[in-house]
């Protein structure tokens, strides 16, 4: 059974910075696009950030361009999200997901992942 844990979320002011975590198991994602979205109450789901299989190629949205941070340790199963800076408005659930290809790109597509964690809570008070 393929498993996405996210973890490292919290409350925050703004300012601090946080690194989200996410685990995954039952299957190898080694050679797998992977990303992060999140979602506030009231809102769709969006696009966070995306990191192709070598992390060779990333791709953030501009809202957290120059803040955030994906990188991948493929020997551990992991994918981080460090976040700094971090102000109000990035308030959401972060979730993690992966996408079943071999050698994709770091797309910001939702529709192109076939898994998805639980999710993690964040929030920045002002």
């Amino acid at each position: 059974q393929v498993q996405l844990v996210e973890s490292g979320g919290g409350l925050v002011r703004a300012g601090d910075s946080l690194r989200l975590s996410c685990a995954y198991s039952g299957r190898t994602f080694t050679f797998s696009a992977m990303g992060w979205f999140r979602q506030a109450p009231g809102k769709e789901r969006e696009f966070v950030a995306s990191i192709d299989w070598n992390g060779g190629s990333r791709t953030y949205a501009d809202s957290v361009k120059g803040r955030f941070t994906i990188t991948r340790d493929n020997a551990k199963n992991t994918v981080l999200l460090q976040m700094n800076n971090l102000q109000p408005e990035d308030t959401a659930r972060y979730y993690c997901a992966a996408n079943r290809g071999l050698f994709g790109d770091a797309t910001m597509r939702p529709g192109e992942y076939d898994y998805w964690g639980q999710g993690t809570q964040v929030t920045v008070s002002s």
